[in-house]
């Protein structure tokens, strides 16, 4: 169990520091990840930033999720789920769109100067508060990758094991503090998860 997202972010930043992991950029998954994406940042003495993106929810069913798009529109679609529930390419494209631009706007109003930042050649840790299904992971660790990153990780305190394994094909490294076979919920195993208000998340970024 961790004691609260801050303490599962220095048990995660003592285990990247004990690989000998070197980072030019740690990106976290607002707004859940900023308390543990900070002492990962810290502890690797590198800039924290954000990487952003939406679920795309089903017609009619919002919250059933269809995949995951990015604030650069880089998406990853639950292709079984989709052929299911027999969705049209012209709902994908619209809600891709809209996701797309929500997740923009939600990554400018955490950023003083708007616009992404250069990831060229760079080596970004992406870092989330846990993985449940992964379909947001998958988005933002193609968005980092689709900028020109030459190294992504993931790095989360605890995860599923198979969104884990499947999330591997999409990151040079993905660590996990945690992968218990147990697994139902990211919330399980905080003692403390409450919500993280958009102030707060903003308060742990270097602006």
């Amino acid at each position: 169990m961790f004691d609260d997202r801050t303490d599962a972010g220095e048990r995660l930043a003592a285990d990247l520091e004990s690989r000998g992991l070197e980072a030019d950029l740690v990106a976290g998954i607002p707004r859940g990840a900023l308390p543990v994406a900070r002492p990962v940042a810290d502890a690797l003495d590198t800039t924290l930033d954000v990487v952003v993106a939406r679920k795309m929810g089903a017609p009619e069913n919002p919250e059933l999720a269809l995949g995951a798009v990015a604030s650069d529109g880089s998406a990853w679609y639950n292709d079984d789920l989709i052929d299911r529930l027999g969705v049209s390419e012209s709902y994908l494209e619209d809600v891709r769109e809209k996701e797309a631009e929500n997740a923009a706007e939600k990554a400018d109003r955490y950023r003083e100067t708007p616009g992404r930042p250069d990831l060229a050649g760079k080596r970004v840790i992406v870092v989330d508060d846990g993985v449940a299904t992964g379909a947001t992971a998958r988005a933002c660790l193609r968005q980092v990758r689709a900028d020109g990153a030459a190294y992504v990780a993931l790095a989360v305190p605890v995860g599923s094991p198979q969104s884990l394994a499947a999330l591997e094909s999409e990151a040079d490294d993905v660590i996990a503090l945690q992968a218990p076979e147990s697994f139902r919920a990211v919330g399980q195993f905080y003692r403390d998860f409450g919500q993280v208000t958009d102030e707060e998340a903003v308060a742990y970024l270097d602006r």
